[in-house]
């Protein structure tokens, strides 16, 4: 068993003993995800570190959307539901790059991309295929893209 999956199962039996019934949930259902993911396909495999952070950052990115779409619903105790189990899914990810850091990466990647001879609005692709190394899962794809989009811009 990979060392973030067995965090995982260790947190999950932590939270049942303690009776917390939101970790417990939360974590159920992360790993869920995660056996769902290691048995897609035509057959079953044992899952990386990386690609059972890939899983959380779904799930993650899951509780986020569904957190807009119960406030939007005027569901405010299911929102917030949502944002707790986020929350709780945010401390197995890693450390988000700040504002200022993201800015920084993509100013950098524009002025590249320009060396290379692209510019303007039509250099999205190209600014994003040098950012999205450097940024990995430290950013959420839509928050680089708003970046880049105004860096391009500006």
């Amino acid at each position: 068993m990979t060392t973030l999956k067995s965090k995982l199962h260790d947190d999950l039996t932590a939270a049942i003993k303690a009776r917390d019934e939101l970790i417990a949930s939360t974590l159920r259902l992360t790993l869920s995800a995660v056996a769902y993911e290691e048995t897609a396909g035509k057959e079953a495999r044992e899952l990386s570190d990386d690609e059972v952070l890939k899983v959380i950052v779904r799930e993650a990115k899951k509780r986020r959307e569904a957190a807009e779409a119960f406030d939007k619903g005027g569901r405010a105790e299911s929102a917030e539901r949502e944002r707790a189990e986020g929350e709780v899914l945010a401390g197995y990810l890693p450390q988000q790059l700040s504002d200022e850091e993201l800015t920084a990466i993509v100013a950098d990647a524009v002025a590249q991309a320009k060396a290379a001879g692209a510019e303007g609005p039509k250099a999205m692709g190209a600014v994003m295929k040098i950012v999205k190394p450097k940024v990995g899962d430290r950013a959420e794809g839509g928050r680089v893209a708003a970046a880049v989009k105004s860096l391009l811009a500006g």
